[in-house]
This record gives structure tokens, C-alpha cells and sequence, in this order.
């Protein structure tokens, strides 16, 4: 007993950086990096709306849905590019998805209109979801399964690093440049998927697969032997997503409205260094998280960050200090964003791997297109009740995925994946 107990001890205390190789420091950079530069293109629009409306002429409610096309759109990219990972490997989808969402933020920035924008950011968002996908199949498969939820949870991490680079990103070009400027910078991260094509091997147990699958057979698993486990999986994360989503999306206008339109009424350097600052509590979020679900499981963590969600909401937008808004904004990003990182380990280990990569990227990117109709009704609530009402009923959604993880989600097993 006193030997077991001190082997089960050594593999606790075991870091997870330690010992790996060099095909597995490049899984996680390329996953890594991809990510944020990845939420960096999407989160670029958020930073601009306000600008933006004025020379296209739209309003919060025109703004609002095209913030959901583009999550919609993410769905679309979930299931495309999560097929091309199992049909043709994990790091030539991610190219690809790199290379997509890279143009079409670029796009953004020549927009004549508002149809035009809608098509660009649509375009964008094919790539936004076809990234996650391959990258959290490459990470969570190269990865050892001891290590695969402390290692997500940092990968995920790059949200909030994303999320602050284009808060930075904005307040560097706007002022100078304007906006379609801030959609050009964009572009960079199509220079780094030519490092990922150059220095990324696919997965060991990818490349032994000795059938791959066609769409028929893969959606029949998909909706058929594995439909429990997928629309579980939708259903908490769609709820968890709106909330996110619908917040997060409106926090930047937030913050920079009048208080007497029912914001914070922040200027653009303090606006921008709130939501830094908030990311600083994202990212810890994140990290946290894998650290927390392996300690207590991942269900229960899930229901801790969501319930927890719930509360810190409501009271964020009745803060009238700008101080305390400084202080109380990185615990909601922590509680509000930090979940994400058990999104992947969960999946990874619910599904096989010859429909892996699909499975992750429907389910993600199905429920974050499903959250669509967050930021849209966000806007449309906020034209007659106000941001802060708005924002504030976005805790609804939280308090609803955490039913549904209570209720139907099991305990994954977090062993050797299929």
C-alpha cells in the first residue's frame, strides 16, 4: 500500500513540461500560437465596432449579427476542416484554417459595406473553427493522457493572449491608421503557417490509422453510435458559449460607452487596459482549470467555473468605480473564460480517433455557432434596456450549462485515447 501510495504520489507531482520531446513542443506551439492569433483576428472586430459604424452606417443590432454570422460560420469551418484533420492529417488543416481566417480578416479591412463585411468575416470564421479543431486533436494526441488536460489548458490559454494582443493591437493602429489598418495586421498570422507546415509532424496515432474514413461513415459514427456523447457535448457547450460570447463580445463597448447611455464610460487607453488586465485573469483562468479538473474531475469543475459564472456577472455590470470594475474584471474572465480549457480533453477522450478531429470540431464550433444568437440578441436588448442589462442576463446561460454537465455529462475516463 505504502509503495502504491508513493508511486500514484510521483506521478502527481510530475511535471508536465519535463522529459518531452521536441515533436511535442512543436505540437503545442503550433497549437498554441495558431490559437491566439487565431482569437486575435476574431476579437479585432469587437475592438472596432464603434468606428466602423460610423463610415459603413449600421447600428448596435446590424453590429450584433454580424459578430453572430461570424460565429455561425465557425461551424461550418469546425466540420470542414475537422474532416480534412482526419482524412489528411492534423497539421495540414491547421495550415489551411491559418491561412483561411488570415485573408479574411485581412478582407475585413476593404469592406465597402456591410454586405461586403458580412462575407469577409464569414470567410473568417470558416478558419476560426477549421483552427481549433485540427490544433486540439494535434495537442491532445501528441500529448501523454496524464498530461493531456494540464497541457489544453494551457494551449487554451492563448485565448486571452489573443483577446489582449488585439485590445493592443487596436489601441496601436487606430488612432494613426484607423480601422481597415487594424484588419491588415491580420494578415501576419498566414506567415506563421508556413513554420507549422515546415516544423509540425502529425500525431503517431493518427498517422497509424490505417483506414480513413469518407463523410458517410464518419457522420454515422458521429450521429449514430456516438450521438449521446455528441449532443451532451453540444448542448453544455452551446449554453456555456452564449454566455461567453454574448458577453465578451459587448465587454469593449461596455466599457467605452457614456455612463450616461448605461456604460462604463472608460476612454480608449482605459478601456483597452481593463480588458488587458481582464485577460491577465482569463489566462489564469485557463491554466487553472486543468489543474482544478485534475484534482476534482472535470464535471465538477465545469460546474464550479459555470455556477460561479453565474453570480460574478450580474454583479460586474452594477459596479460604478472604475477602480473595482479594474479589480472585479479579471475574476469574471477567470470564472467566465477559464472553462475552455476543459472543452478539448473532454471531447478527445469521448470520441475516437479516426473521428476525432471531426467530432471536436463540430461539437466546439456547432455550440460556439449556436451562440451566434447571443451577440445578436445582446445588441438588439441593449437598444432598449441598456448594455449593462443586457450584458447581465447573459448569466442565464451559464447557470444552464452547469444543469446540464450536473445532470448528463459523465466523468471521462482520461486514459490512452482510441
Amino acid at each position: 500500500m505504502a509503495s502504491s501510495a508513493t508511486s500514484l504520489s510521483g506521478v502527481a507531482q510530475e511535471k508536465w513540461y519535463v522529459g518531452r520531446t521536441k515533436e511535442q513542443w512543436r505540437a503545442f506551439g503550433s497549437a498554441y500560437i495558431g490559437w491566439m492569433l487565431d482569437i486575435m483576428d476574431l476579437m479585432l472586430f469587437a475592438m472596432v465596432i464603434t468606428h466602423m459604424r460610423a463610415e459603413l452606417n449600421f447600428d448596435s443590432g446590424a453590429a450584433g449579427v454580424i459578430a453572430s454570422m461570424t460565429l455561425l460560420a465557425t461551424a461550418f469551418g469546425g466540420l470542414i476542416f475537422g474532416f480534412l484533420a482526419d482524412r489528411l492529417g492534423r497539421t495540414r488543416s491547421l495550415v489551411l484554417s491559418i491561412a483561411c481566417y488570415s485573408i479574411g480578416t485581412a478582407l475585413c479591412g476593404f469592406s465597402q459595406n456591410v454586405t461586403q463585411l458580412l462575407i469577409f468575416r464569414f470567410l473568417l470564421g470558416l478558419g476560426v473553427g477549421g483552427e481549433w479543431s485540427a490544433g486540439a486533436a494535434l495537442v491532445t494526441e501528441t500529448w501523454p493522457a496524464k498530461h493531456r488536460g494540464k497541457v489544453m489548458a494551457w494551449v487554451q490559454s492563448a485565448f486571452a493572449a489573443g483577446y489582449a494582443l488585439a485590445a493592443i493591437v487596436a489601441a496601436l493602429v487606430l488612432p494613426t491608421l484607423g480601422w481597415r489598418w487594424v484588419f491588415a495586421v491580420g494578415l501576419a498570422p498566414a506567415l506563421f503557417a508556413f513554420w507549422v507546415r515546415r516544423h509540425a509532424a502529425e500525431p503517431e496515432i493518427w498517422a497509424g490509422q490505417k483506414e480513413r474514413l469518407g463523410v458517410g461513415a464518419t457522420l454515422k459514427l458521429l450521429f449514430g453510435q456516438h450521438l449521446r456523447s455528441t449532443v451532451v457535448g453540444l448542448a453544455f457547450t452551446a449554453a456555456a458559449m452564449c454566455g461567453y460570447w454574448g458577453l465578451f463580445t459587448w465587454i469593449p463597448t461596455y466599457l467605452a460607452t457614456p455612463v450616461s447611455a448605461g456604460g462604463a464610460g472608460l476612454d480608449l487607453t482605459k478601456s483597452t487596459t481593463w480588458i488587458v488586465i481582464m485577460q491577465v485573469g482569463a489566462a489564469l483562468g485557463f491554466v487553472c482549470f486543468g489543474y482544478i479538473a485534475d484534482r476534482i474531475g472535470r464535471r465538477m469543475a465545469f460546474i464550479l467555473f459555470f455556477l460561479l459564472s453565474a453570480v460574478c456577472v450580474p454583479l460586474y455590470v452594477q459596479i460604478e468605480s472604475s477602480l473595482v470594475l479594474l479589480a472585479f474584471g479579471p475574476l469574471v474572465a477567470f470564472v467566465g473564460t477559464g472553462f475552455y480549457s476543459g472543452f478539448a480533453p473532454t471531447f478527445a477522450e469521448l470520441f475516437p480517433t479516426s473521428i476525432r478531429a471531426t467530432a471536436q470540431g463540430f461539437i466546439y464550433n456547432t455550440g460556439r455557432a449556436t451562440s451566434a444568437l447571443a451577440p445578436a440578441a445582446v445588441g438588439f436588448f441593449s437598444a432598449t434596456h441598456g448594455v449593462a442589462s443586457a450584458l447581465g442576463a447573459t448569466a442565464g446561460f451559464f447557470a444552464l450549462a452547469a444543469v446540464i454537465v450536473y445532470f448528463f455529462l459523465p466523468e471521462t475516463k482520461g486514459g490512452e485515447l482510441e
